[in-house]
């Protein structure tokens, strides 16, 4: 996610925070770069100018020239101009209405609309203990109401059944009137999406926001579509009055526009992000978050909440305890670790939101993959229990019967050895320091000095 704009914009204030004293001109110069940057990103013209003057503004006052340290005071200025580009502070959705509260989810076809509502029901459901029931509106898609049928039974949510002979206001209102009888929390009705914005799209949401009282209008757009993703979403607006924006598919946009230009050009915030396929792959949006991502400083709180949530407590301390009895640390517990990390979205998922990223060697980047994990985890598969428990008995003959258990070759085995072996020396430094849960809160500690983690 931002690939492209972090590498462009942590290398330019990097440069410029290694100068010993910054002038107008070569503030001006890097801010010329940080708008090639921003322009290549997609993001919209008005959008790139109004950013760059209020850094110009705030850079050439004395708040840079004039710091002891103007290097680093420059990256604070361009973080908090990015923050305050993409709306300050994150805005969660309004659950404190009485129940069921109604959210309406828009979007053109293609954006992931559907899938979205099985990603918030979850959300929903783990994160804050709602009961969750969805409906389908989309009477015009074929199997639209039958791929939404798919997402609830999926992750767990109710599902309001209708047919595609019935009206979209009918469906809304029996659904509302079935919830309030069974109790539930939240109603999530998906809309009819449609290849482009047009006036008979708009009157049926408009008719169905009005039938159920939405208290969330959000609209699913797809972030790919860089800064026509916020074009769209203003038009919306125009016609309807949002209260939100999910940007879908932020996995795979190196560019980052969608997320930059969506606040400025439709006065909405963006609440959540999709961030991959599986159902769990929803993020709140934070903007102070995302702004330390894009200029390469990570995003740590992010990280460490994903921890916390993700892994499998029962067997950190199963861990734990066996290392405080003085028992290593072997390829069982390895194998449980890759299995955690994949839990946690992987590797890119984890990369994405470390700091420091754009220090670590191209090469070893590009070893640390999902593919890796996967290679690491069959050649563990491969090995037999002995093997596992005590790594040291694993020479010549038995290398050659993992490889070729595993579909890999010897020289696979050896690198995986050498992995193990600093893994080990690693995690016998951690437990010795208290174990991850200390490591964690001093990261933590780090990463927002004086300030209370929201």
């Amino acid at each position: 996610m931002f690939d492209n704009l972090s590498e462009r914009l942590s290398k330019t204030v990097k440069n410029l925070s290694g100068q010993g004293r910054l002038t107008e001109k070569n503030i001006k110069d890097a801010l010329r770069e940080v708008r090639m940057a921003l322009l290549e990103a997609d993001v919209a013209l008005p959008v790139v100018k109004e950013f760059i003057e209020q850094v110009k503004q705030r850079a050439i006052g004395q708040e840079v020239i004039g710091s002891l340290t103007p290097g680093e005071a420059l990256i604070k200025v361009v973080r908090d101009e990015l923050t305050e580009l993409m709306g300050a502070e994150s805005n969660e959705l309004n659950l404190n209405v009485p129940a069921p509260m109604v959210i309406l989810m828009a979007g053109l076809q293609g954006a992931g609309k559907t899938t979205t509502v099985g990603k918030l029901a979850r959300w929903l459901m783990e994160r804050h203990k709602k009961s969750v029931m969805v409906t389908s509106c989309d009477i015009y898609r074929p199997a639209a109401i039958q791929q939404l049928e798919t997402v609830a039974a999926d992750v767990g949510a109710n599902f309001f059944a209708s047919e595609t002979t019935q009206k979209p206001v009918k469906i809304a209102k029996n659904a509302l009137k079935q919830a309030r009888l069974d109790f539930i929390d939240v109603l999530i009705i998906d809309t009819a999406g449609r290849l482009h914005i047009d006036e008979e799209m708009m009157g049926e949401i408009k008719a169905l926001h009005k039938a159920v009282e939405a208290t969330e209008t959000l609209f699913v757009v797809d972030s790919m579509t860089g800064q026509d993703a916020a074009k769209t979403a203003k038009a919306f607006n125009d016609a309807l009055d949002l209260t939100g924006v999910i940007l879908t598919k932020v996995d795979g946009d190196a560019r980052g526009g969608a997320a930059l230009s969506v606040r400025h050009i439709t006065g909405k915030p963006i609440k959540f992000l999709g961030i991959g396929e599986k159902t769990d792959a929803l993020e709140v949006f934070h903007p102070d978050r995302i702004a330390s991502r894009i200029i390469g400083q990570g995003d740590v709180l992010s990280l460490i909440e994903e921890v916390e949530r993700k892994v499998d407590q029962k067997e950190a301390d199963k861990l734990a305890k066996k290392l405080k009895k003085g028992k290593g640390f072997d390829f069982e517990d390895f194998r449980t670790q890759l299995i955690q990390m994949k839990s946690m979205g992987g590797v890119s998922s984890l990369m994405d939101k470390m700091p420091g990223l754009e220090q670590i060697p191209e090469q070893a980047k590009s070893q640390l993959n999902d593919q890796e994990i996967t290679r690491m985890e069959a050649i563990i598969n491969s090995m037999t229990p002995h093997e596992r428990r005590l790594p040291m008995v694993i020479k010549g003959s038995r290398k050659k019967r993992i490889a070729n258990g595993s579909g890999t070759q010897i020289q696979d085995v050896n690198r995986l050895l050498k992995q193990f072996t600093q893994m080990q020396k690693m995690v016998k430094k951690v437990s010795k320091k208290g174990g991850m849960g200390n490591m964690m809160r001093g990261l933590k500690n780090k990463s927002m000095p004086g300030k209370r983690r929201r």
